[in-house]
């Protein structure tokens, strides 16, 4: 782990050009610039898992589905963690989307160029881009804060960063944020993950154990999350990672696998055939004003903006707000489902754009 330079000066103080640290974390607002960029990061998953869902027919695609959606509300889960992780160091959640939403496809903030997102219906594109989203760490690879290559290098630059800053300056000047502010369990009942109300190290330590087990496993390099299986309280819960292993391969994971031996337990069914043709990365500018498939999508669009900021309000200290985004949420399924059964030819369907809207331009949504 990253410690401050034991050198000081004849007073007995670290001098700033005395610090080495990883991943360029060295003062408390450096640590709460990536913890912002942690809430980008996570927010920017948030996009790609809602099309490849949607695009689903969960009669037809049960398995792919269920995946999938639990996939979404864990990230959102490691989305209110990291703004828990920001307002206990004294930071203040930002869900801009005029910062969010830049056009896909798009590079995931401050990673590796080759880490990408787009806008895709499930299928085997779709799936290429999430494994390389979630794929697991290299065994000894470098804590990395920026142009980071997998989010578990950059979770282990946070860390670092936060047990240096707790050892040179103490928890309590570290964790100066307001208690009040925290996101609690409650509001999180769908998943197996755990919310964390992050106070000090320990707690911090766990909420940032949750987000990378929850996406590549273990520690120990297993393919678990440590988690039970919130649909099937009787199996052990598998990390994103592996999830989507699981649909490429069409078997589930059975105790004694392992990542070297791939899923080797029940046959996991996809019909490919079975998904809408969403369009790949849709834009307005793709169908004129007035046009059916451009009014719904500005209609998504706006109702999007207004939910980032419900979010935005409640990791703000207003956490009721979490209540009131759900039918948001439900809103904006709806409008998607029906932008994906719109022909938009070439055999392919409408889709929803993830475009910004203007504050002036969304009093309260539709």
């Amino acid at each position: 782990m990253t410690m401050a330079d034991e050198a000081t000066t004849a007073g007995g103080i670290t001098t700033s050009d005395e610090i080495t640290t990883v991943g360029g974390i060295t003062t408390v607002d450096d640590l709460r610039e990536h913890l912002q960029w942690a809430v980008d990061l996570e927010h920017t998953t948030l996009p790609p898992y809602l099309c490849a869902l949607y695009s689903l027919d969960p009669q037809l695609n049960p398995d792919a589905a269920e995946a999938v959606a639990g996939v979404f509300v864990e990230e959102m889960l490691h989305l209110a963690l990291a703004a828990n992780l920001l307002n206990a160091v004294g930071g203040r959640p930002s869900l801009d989307p005029a910062r969010l939403l830049t056009p896909f496809p798009r590079p995931m903030p401050h990673a590796d160029p080759s880490l990408r997102m787009s806008l895709l219906p499930f299928g085997p594109d779709a799936l290429d881009m999430f494994l390389r989203l979630e794929r697991p760490a290299p065994r000894g690879g470098p804590a990395e804060g920026d142009g980071y290559e997998t989010i578990g290098q950059f979770y282990e630059a946070i860390e670092a960063g936060l047990r240096d800053l707790c050892e040179r300056l103490g928890e309590r000047e570290v964790f100066s944020g307001d208690p009040a502010r925290q996101i609690t369990a409650t509001s999180f009942r769908h998943t197996a993950g755990h919310m964390v109300e992050v106070t000090g190290l320990a707690s911090a330590l766990k909420a940032l154990e949750e987000i990378v087990e929850e996406g590549e496993g273990t520690s120990r390099g297993a393919v678990w999350d440590g988690d039970p299986d919130v649909h099937h309280p009787d199996r052990d819960e598998v990390a994103h990672y592996y999830r989507f292993q699981e649909l490429r391969a069409g078997r589930r994971y059975r105790r004694g696998d392992n990542p070297r031996s791939g899923p080797t337990g029940e046959k996991v069914t996809v019909d490919y055939d079975g998904v809408l043709p969403m369009r790949p990365n849709p834009r307005l500018a793709d169908h004129p004003p007035g046009s059916e498939i451009r009014t719904a999508q500005e209609k998504f669009n706006l109702n999007y903006c207004v939910l980032l900021g419900q979010l935005e309000q409640a990791f703000n200290g207003e956490p009721k707000m979490l209540r009131e985004a759900v039918p948001t949420m439900f809103k904006l399924k709806g409008e998607a489902v029906a932008l994906m059964q719109m022909p938009d030819g070439d055999e392919t369907t409408a889709g929803p754009t993830f475009e910004y809207v203007a504050p002036e331009d969304r009093p309260g949504g539709e």
